[in-house]
């Protein structure tokens, strides 16, 4: 006898032995049926046939630009994070008459960029400022293409005389986020010794040192992050480079 079902309702009075093999399919057994009511073995499910599964997600690979050069999206890879900070400031350089200021770091715009339809694109970092005998040179300014930039941060000042104002920190543009590098300050007039040069999103800034001449040099900066302030008689170094880091999902 054929038993026709037209919409959801509940048949009963069948039992199991009554039906002929083939006559329920895979499909018939989509609910309803009681782990109590299951026994035998169960198939191996390797999961080639499970379809509406989005694969992949999540970080894949990242790339990192600590100087300029060009991002090639990899195979499969559609949505990108990006980091951009800007080179930082060179603290001030001893004159031999009086100390100052370490350099201000770069600013950062960070980006969740779609590039479904994008193939590469032009990368740009800033150099940290070059140090001389004097006033700090600011940091270049880094970008990803024409998505989003970050400035350099400025170059560290005497502290003495007056007419200097402390360096400003770089600042980011055209991200989802964009921060401010840390602005800088003019040293110790009380006894000509220079400053420290502030850290940038990823850390990196130099010391200052010390009034003697063992300890007279402004510190090394890294990544975005200003140089240290030399007092009156020592030299300072550049400033950080600035760097581009890209993170690649699916």
């Amino acid at each position: 006898m054929a038993i026709t079902i037209n919409g959801s309702g509940t048949v009963t009075g069948i039992t199991a032995g009554g039906l002929p093999d083939g006559s329920i399919t895979n499909d018939d057994l989509a609910t309803g049926i009681s782990a109590g009511k299951l026994t035998g073995t169960l198939p191996a499910i390797d999961g080639s046939a499970l379809t509406g599964i989005a694969a992949g997600g999540g970080l894949q690979s990242m790339q990192v630009f600590t100087s300029s050069g060009t991002w090639t999206k990899p195979t499969g890879i559609n949505l990108i994070k990006v980091y951009v900070t800007g080179g930082g400031g060179a603290g001030w350089g001893g004159d031999g008459s009086y100390g100052g200021g370490g350099g201000a770091s770069g600013g950062t715009a960070i980006k969740v960029i779609d590039v479904s339809a994008i193939s590469s694109v032009s990368v740009t970092v800033g150099a940290g400022g070059t140090a001389t005998n004097s006033t700090g040179n600011p940091g270049g300014t880094s970008s990803f293409g024409s998505h989003c930039s970050a400035t350099g941060g400025g170059g560290g000042v005497s502290s003495y005389g007056g007419g200097f104002y402390p360096p400003e920190g770089g600042v980011g543009s055209n991200g989802d986020i964009n921060l401010h590098g840390n602005g800088s300050d003019i040293g110790r007039l009380d006894n000509y010794a220079g400053g420290n040069g502030q850290g940038s999103f990823w850390g990196g800034g130099g010391r200052g040192p010390r009034n003697d001449p063992t300890y007279e040099h402004g510190g090394e900066a890294w990544h975005g992050g200003g140089s240290g302030g030399a007092n009156d008689g020592g030299f300072t170094n550049d400033g950080g480079d600035g760097i581009v880091v890209v993170e690649e999902y699916k």
